[in-house]
C-alpha cells in the first residue's frame, strides 16, 4: 500500500494536469516526487528552497491573482515557522489555499523534536475560517485532497505514515458511526481508528469517526450522545492532548457532560525510538487506550 504522502503526490500531479487553476508551491520537502510535474507545468509548480515563510508569502500571491494554491512541507515547517504568514499573508488578506503537511505529531523520530508538530491543529484553532482534515488511509487523503483543492477557502491536510488497514466511506456530513452502543463514545480522529477499536473491542460502546475535525461535528457529537442522563465523551487524536475538548464541551454545554481527551502529551521525548515507541510512550497503542479509556467510562 502506499503512504499518505505517496498518494499526494500522485493526486496532485494528476490535478495539476486536470486543472490549470492548480498550483504547487514547495519549500524543497517531496521534490523528488514531482519532477515530472514540475517539468509539465514550470510556472504553476515552484519549489522555494528552505525558505518556508516565502511559500506562504508566494502561495498567498499566487492565490491572489486566482490560482488555487497547494503548499507543501512537513508540519512543523508549514504550520509552526511560518505561523505570521499563515495568519497575515492567507488569513488577513482573505485569501483561500491548501496546506499539506507530512510528518504528523512524530512521523519521523530520527529528525529529532524540529521535525515533529503535534501542536499544529491547536495552533491553527487560534485562527478563524479553517477547514482541517485528518485523513486515517491513503484513499481518504486523496478524496480529502481533491475535496480542498475543489474549494476555495483556507484549508489543512494533515498526512502521515500512521495509517488504518482500510479506507472509510467519506460521502456522508460529518462525523462517521463505526460501532454502536450504551456505554459512552470514543471519537477516533484519522488514523487512530484502527488502536481505538482494537482498544474497544467487545465494549458497549459507540466510535464515532473524525476524518474532518474543524469544523467540529457538533451538531452529529450532540444527536449522538442526546439522552437525559448525561454524557462520557473520549477524544483521541494524533495530535497534542485536549485539542478538541472545548469543541466538544461547547456542543454539549446544555447536558451533564464529562469529556477526556487523548493524544500527544506535552513531554518531549528525548530518545526518539521509532514511531511505534511514540504510541506507547504517549499511551496511544491500543492495550494503554483500552486502560485510559475503561477507567473513564462507566462500563
Amino acid at each position: 500500500m502506499d503512504t499518505m504522502r505517496d498518494r499526494f503526490i500522485s493526486t496532485t500531479t494528476r490535478l495539476l494536469d486536470e486543472d490549470p487553476r492548480v498550483a504547487l508551491m514547495l519549500a524543497e520537502i517531496s521534490r523528488d516526487g514531482f519532477g515530472r510535474a514540475e517539468r509539465s507545468h514550470p510556472d504553476r509548480v515552484v519549489n522555494v528552497g528552505i525558505r518556508e515563510q516565502l511559500l506562504i508569502g508566494a502561495g498567498a500571491g499566487m492565490a491572489l491573482t486566482g490560482l488555487r494554491p497547494v503548499m507543501h512541507t512537513f508540519a512543523s515547517f508549514l504550520v509552526e515557522r511560518p505561523f505570521e504568514q499563515v495568519k497575515l499573508d492567507l488569513g488577513h488578506q482573505g485569501v483561500g489555499g491548501v496546506l499539506v503537511s507530512a510528518g504528523g505529531s512524530y512521523d519521523w523520530p530520527a529528525g529529532g523534536f524540529t521535525h515533529m508538530s503535534p501542536g499544529d491543529v491547536a495552533l491553527l484553532d487560534t485562527l478563524d475560517g479553517w477547514t482541517v482534515h485528518v485523513p486515517g488511509h491513503p484513499e481518504e487523503a486523496e478524496a480529502l485532497l481533491r475535496r480542498a483543492v475543489a474549494g476555495d477557502g483556507r484549508v489543512y491536510v494533515r498526512l502521515s505514515l500512521q495509517s488504518n488497514s482500510m479506507g472509510r466511506d467519506l460521502s456522508g456530513p460529518g462525523f462517521g458511526t463505526v460501532r454502536r452502543g450504551a456505554g459512552g463514545v470514543v471519537i477516533a480522529v484519522g488514523p487512530m481508528l484502527d488502536n481505538v477499536l482494537a482498544a474497544t473491542e467487545g465494549l458497549d460502546m459507540t466510535v464515532l469517526y473524525a476524518t474532518t475535525v474543524r469544523p467540529f461535528d457538533a451538531a452529529g457529537l450532540r444527536r449522538t450522545v442526546d439522552a437525559p442522563g448525561g454524557a462520557d465523551v473520549v477524544i483521541v487524536e494524533p495530535y497534542l492532548a485536549g485539542t478538541s475538548t472545548a469543541a466538544a464541551n461547547d456542543a454539549l454545554i446544555d447536558l451533564p457532560h464529562r469529556v477526556l481527551g487523548l493524544g500527544v502529551g506535552r513531554g518531549e521525548l528525548r530518545r526518539y525510538g521509532q514511531m511505534a515507541d511514540h504510541l506507547v510512550a504517549h499511551g496511544l497503542d491500543a492495550h494503554s487506550l483500552r486502560h485510559r479509556i475503561t477507567a473513564f467510562l462507566p462500563l
